[in-house]
């Protein structure tokens, strides 16, 4: 029912904010470039590159997670191995930045990067595999033969062997 379209909605979010990412780093790296001052002594082409470097860098880890939830929203399944452990590391990430948020940029930051966790969270969560219904378990295969020719019933191993009788 809410499945996919959380799903939908994590991945066109993912992606509108890999996009914003990279393009806000790429833009910090032209002033940086355009500035020409150095701080603490550091080279400003440097700090330039590196700029637009990590904002590609980011921005492509975004975009990453951005399909598996895209995946995940086309094939109504859950996400698995790899795809599962970007989606939890992109909600670690969406928590750290928001802690950091709320102090230097303000809480409507701070709001955006908890929405989009509490949406990363929504949608591994609604994944989640049910508990199996007592009915769907098989039952126990027959067990060994007895000394008097009839057949165990392969009780559980937790419980003791008849106690023997006397003729």
């Amino acid at each position: 029912m809410v499945r996919r379209p959380v799903a939908w909605v994590v991945a066109v979010v993912l992606f509108v904010e890999a996009f914003g990412i990279a393009a806000l780093n790429w833009f910090l790296g032209i002033v940086v470039d355009r500035q020409d001052m150095s701080l603490a002594g550091l080279d400003p082409d440097m700090m330039s590159a590196s700029s637009k470097i990590g904002g590609v860098v980011f921005g492509l880890y975004f975009a990453l997670c951005g399909l598996v939830a895209l995946l995940v929203a086309i094939r109504n399944r859950p996400p698995a191995g790899f795809g599962r452990i970007l989606l939890i590391s992109a909600a670690v990430v969406h928590g750290l930045l928001g802690a950091f948020v709320w102090g230097l940029v303000g809480w409507t930051a701070f709001l955006f990067m908890v929405v989009v966790l509490a949406l990363i969270v929504l949608l591994l969560m609604t994944y989640d595999s049910p508990a199996e219904p007592a009915d769907a378990v098989p039952p126990a295969a027959p067990g060994p033969e007895n000394g008097d020719g009839s057949k165990d019933e392969g009780g559980s191993p937790v419980t003791s062997p008849p106690a023997p009788t006397t003729p």
